[in-house]
């Protein structure tokens, strides 16, 4: 025993020298739970071992061998692309410098947004001073429509009433090309004039845009001259289907009213264009550059 030791235990005893401990007799009566071995496995016991799995000497494992060759096929085939890719790139790019340059703009359609159509962007291509003046031409132009839709619910409501049927038909073609002429023969013309200040462009829409205003005081007024009957709403026509059909004639007396507004408004356009075009002048250009085109002709 140990001389500092003052348990009065001897350090060299063995427990397990004990036949009672190593049989097990004296161990407590508590158990320790699952982690409570009750006994010691013997030395030489070992776990049983997995069966081997089968394996078949038959069996073929299929290799591709082209699959190299195919990276190489899929490799050239990719560089083949983008440099098809690169020759179109530059090629557009060169197309636009060169439309650039003969000053040709480029106009994407942008209106109406759920259905663009045609192009149209005042506040960014048309100078500040200048947009308020658009946009009343840009709203003579849809107040054109509006007439012509209009007069065709009309005329439609009248033919339903026992009306000429001639006269539906005449409507129908005033609505189909009225809106897209206008568009083509005066808007336009102005948008691009105001955009590049162009005197030969606004020359052009003053010529189209007054016969625009003759037609919308013709259709106001719509006597039985050039144009059948009832075919435009005009106070005429009105008057004369009142004493047949009061509810035909209150369609026919809201289109003359339409028609009205239109003449009215396009008249004010028109003056303030013209104010403007003298006023920077654009007339007297517009006459150096109709003489010169003359010069060149002859």
């Amino acid at each position: 025993m140990s001389p500092y030791n003052d348990s009065g235990y001897d350090d060299d005893v063995n427990p397990f020298s004990d036949t009672a401990v190593r049989t097990g007799q004296g161990r407590s009566n508590y158990g320790g739970g699952a982690f409570y071995m009750t006994s010691v496995p013997p030395a030489n016991s070992r776990l049983a071992p997995l069966p081997p799995e089968p394996y078949d000497r038959g069996a073929t494992i299929d290799i591709p061998l082209d699959s190299a060759q195919d990276l190489q096929a899929k490799e050239k085939e990719l560089k083949a692309r983008e440099a098809d890719l690169k020759r179109r790139e530059q090629e557009l790019k060169r197309r636009e410098e060169a439309i650039a340059r003969a000053g040709v703009l480029m106009e994407e359609n942008n209106w109406p947004p759920f259905l663009p159509i045609i192009h149209h962007d005042i506040t960014n291509e048309i100078p500040i001073h200048l947009q308020k003046m658009l946009y009343i031409a840009f709203t003579t132009w849809l107040g054109l429509a509006a007439c012509l839709v209009w007069n065709f619910v009309a005329v439609t409501v009248n033919w339903m009433k026992g009306g000429d049927p001639v006269i539906w038909f005449l409507a129908l073609i005033y609505c189909i090309t009225g809106v897209p002429g206008a568009y083509v023969l005066w808007y336009r013309p102005v948008y691009r004039a105001m955009r590049t200040d162009s005197a030969l462009k606004f020359g052009w829409f003053f010529l189209f845009y007054t016969i625009h205003i003759g037609f919308c005081v013709f259709a106001s007024v719509a006597p039985p001259i050039i144009f059948k009957g009832k075919s435009l709403t005009g106070i005429l026509p009105a008057i004369d289907v009142l004493t047949d059909n009061a509810f035909v004639a209150i369609f026919y007396f809201i289109g003359f009213g339409f028609f009205a507004i239109e003449s009215l408004i396009s008249i004010w356009v028109i003056q303030q264009i013209y104010m403007y075009f003298r006023g920077t002048g654009k007339a007297a250009e517009m006459k150096r550059e109709a003489a010169a085109k003359t010069m060149m002709a002859l």
